[in-house]
């Protein structure tokens, strides 16, 4: 019988520490199987900060920075600029990037910094207590936000779409949104992640793959019913898919520049 997949290399084979049900496992694989698959394990460096994100470095088997919470960006400019031939990752949860660390990850798209981020979504706060997040949708409940996100009578706001935020920024040349809900979403987030990671180490400017992720625990959901949610209801206000894919017009611009230099 041909072994079609076995446990990747880059992965620690340790018991989780995530809640049954949740998304962070699957992009963990994901994530170990593009290292291994592209060479990259001794050359791959994550940057994880506060709440869930921060156990990453318990699966991962390379090297990680945990970076103070929202600084991530921040962190990971400094070392891609000092180790370009390295893979850099930015591993974020929707509470550190999308609130305490929005000026850090505007900033560095808009610089076009050559590192990739991992935004996982899951649409409120997992490790601290299931308060509401910058991406908890209208209506959804929370610790903080007991009768649903309101927007305009308790002045809640609305959901913050990062990646299209992000688009209209001129260094953002790969963004793409995905989901963990189903086998087909988990095969496409693979393909949307080798592409950001293949452009990183092409050399080409800022690169994002969000991914909607169940938190079935502050959601109090079962992990079906989390993974139905997911795919139902987020996928309404976060649609799937490649939101700017800038990577041909970019690999043009290197070839002219390379093509100058030479005459």
């Amino acid at each position: 019988m041909k072994l079609v997949q076995g446990h990747p290399k880059s992965l620690k084979s340790v018991q989780t520490k995530y809640c049954a049900g949740c998304g962070h496992g699957v992009i963990h694989r994901i994530i170990c199987e593009l290292v291994d698959e592209m060479g990259l394990q001794s050359k791959s460096i994550v940057t994880n900060p506060v709440g869930c994100a921060i156990w990453a470095d318990l699966y991962f088997d390379f090297d990680s920075v945990q970076p103070a919470h929202g600084r991530t960006p921040a962190a990971a400019t400094g070392i891609k600029r000092v180790l370009p031939d390295h893979l850099v990752i930015c591993y974020q949860g929707d509470g550190d990037l999308a609130a305490i660390g929005t000026a850090e990850i505007i900033h560095a798209a808009n610089r076009g910094e050559k590192f990739t981020v991992i935004f996982v979504n899951n649409a409120i706060y997992g490790m601290t207590g299931g308060q509401m997040a910058p991406t908890t949708l209208v209506g959804q409940k929370a610790t903080t936000a007991p009768l649903g996100r309101d927007p305009v009578g308790q002045g809640m706001g609305y959901p913050i779409s990062v990646c299209e935020l992000l688009a209209t920024l001129g260094g953002t040349r790969y963004l793409a949104r995905g989901a963990v809900d189903t086998a087909a979403h988990v095969a496409k987030v693979k393909e949307y992640i080798r592409t950001a990671f293949t452009a990183q180490m092409e050399g080409i400017g800022f690169t994002m793959v969000e991914i909607l992720s169940p938190c079935p625990t502050n959601w109090g959901m079962d992990p079906a019913e989390s993974a139905d949610w997911v795919g139902t209801v987020m996928t309404d206000q976060y649609p799937l898919g490649e939101i700017k894919n800038e990577l041909a017009v970019a690999r043009n611009e290197a070839a002219a520049a390379l093509k100058g230099e030479a005459t």
